[in-house]
């Protein structure tokens, strides 16, 4: 993470706050400036079948200036009031994927 960032919507430097839900996710795209998509995996009993499905959600949410993540990483995101239209989480933190050391 950088020193500083003047990007208003910085859960870290600048003045949104979290509340609400924590998300963990994938980040799966991350072509425009400040908005990154990432993907979540649920699994749901289907009690007819006696079988698991998987459930994919995806969710845009804001990436500030001063997180370094890219396409592949494991990041949590809380949520905050409407960014945008689509957006109303930002990213807190990145993550280490599990077996991994830092």
């Amino acid at each position: 993470m950088k020193k500083t960032c003047n990007d208003k919507n910085c859960p870290v430097h600048g003045q949104i706050s979290i509340r609400g839900k924590l998300l963990e996710g994938k980040v799966i795209k991350k072509k425009s400036a400040k908005t990154a998509h990432i993907q979540m995996e649920e699994k749901k009993f289907i009690p007819k079948y006696e079988r698991y499905q998987t459930i994919v959600h995806k969710k845009a949410v804001h990436c500030p200036e001063c997180m370094d993540v890219s396409v592949g990483d494991i990041v949590q995101c809380g949520e905050t009031k409407k960014i945008s239209k689509t957006k109303a989480f930002v990213i807190i933190k990145k993550q280490t994927p599990k077996g991994e050391k830092k």
